[in-house]
């Protein structure tokens, strides 16, 4: 079997027209009568996505579903007027649990490092609060984990403008450097945090994770990222495969498949009952650990230096276990006259 492609843009697309829809009903309620092609002009979208938007508002509502639950509209001609809204123009009024959840939800948010605009957070929060009132009940005091006082360290040293020499874990090559860079941006990929910024040694732009710098100090100079340097785009994820990285092709049985939903894959082919699987790693240090730790049921197809290495890697193992242990004599025992042990 082929992994199928996957369909990119769907949520995004839906989020858009949900937006569009809230949008839609007030702005018509304004406007009573009004052409469809003047609507769909401001509105910004073709006249035929306009008709769909309001053929779909047909069916939405309130619960219940039926006569006098739903959106209803009029059409002269190219004209359209809204007739009954279904309360959508009504404010909305939160019940005490839902004023709860995103006042809970919020301070989360806000206390999150790398979270972009937390001034806008803080200010949403203080809304909600001030409306609801009474409603949430005693203050709600939300606390991260204590691993995040690093990541705090470094938010504030990434704000203070100056390079940073940090002490750097690379798991991949599995060694610890020492590098200057100036610090761009903190944020939060997959509920990692990491620091993006210019790596003077590498002399491109990194992303660090937070938790694999042992050491950062502030340096007496302000950060400065080159003009040629771009932000890295992680829309897809940290990871992007691409042509020049190394492809490893392995053998998996039914207890490995998990791999094909948490690493992306180039190809998956059935072979009898287990799978040929194939994807890109950053380096092969990075795949031989990777495959050691799979299991048994994992045998590397190509490249031919990966099998070398893993095969390697295996029987120095088995060979510190085959090694005799080292028999220590036990210790006297003190309730035992010297001569009688």
């Amino acid at each position: 079997m082929t992994r199928p492609a996957a369909r990119g843009g769907g949520s995004r697309a839906s989020a858009d027209r949900l937006a569009r829809l809230l949008n839609l009903v007030p702005y018509l309620l304004a406007r009573p009568g009004i052409e469809i092609a003047e609507a769909a002009t401001d509105l910004g979208v073709t006249e035929r996505q306009l008709r769909e938007d309001l053929e779909l508002l047909w069916v939405c509502g309130l619960p219940g579903y039926g006569p006098g639950d739903l959106i209803d509209m009029a059409f002269d001609g190219d004209r359209v007027t809204i007739t009954y809204d279904a309360g959508i123009d009504r404010p909305l009024r939160l019940t005490p649990d839902e004023a709860l959840a995103l006042v809970v939800a919020l301070r989360m948010l806000a206390e999150t490092p790398g979270v972009a605009n937390r001034e806008a957070v803080e200010r949403a929060l203080a809304k909600i609060e001030n409306a609801a009132g009474d409603l949430v009940g005693a203050p709600v005091e939300v606390r991260l984990p204590a691993d995040t006082r690093r990541v705090a360290e470094l938010r504030a040293a990434v704000e203070s403008g100056r390079a940073l020499r940090i002490t750097y874990y690379t798991a991949a090559r599995d060694e610890s450097t020492e590098r200057v860079v100036d610090p761009l941006r903190m944020l939060m990929v997959g509920g990692r945090a990491y620091v993006e910024a210019w790596c003077r040694r590498a002399e491109g732009m990194r992303l660090f994770r937070a938790d694999r710098i042992d050491a950062v100090t502030p340096l007496d100079e302000p950060a400065v990222v080159p003009p040629q340097a771009r932000p890295h785009d992680l829309t897809a994820g940290v990871f992007r495969p691409s042509p020049d990285l190394p492809l490893i092709t392995v053998r998996i049985g039914r207890g490995e498949r998990w791999i094909t939903e948490y690493y992306p894959c180039e190809r998956i082919e059935a072979d009898g009952d287990r799978w040929l699987v194939s994807l890109r790693v950053t380096d092969l240090g990075w795949a031989r650990r990777f495959v050691l730790g799979l299991g048994p049921e994992v045998t590397v197809v190509a490249p031919a230096e990966l099998a070398e290495q893993v095969r390697g890697a295996a029987a120095a193992a088995l060979d510190a276990y085959a090694t005799p242990a080292v028999r220590v004599p036990p210790l006297p025992d003190p309730a035992v006259p010297a001569g009688r042990q």
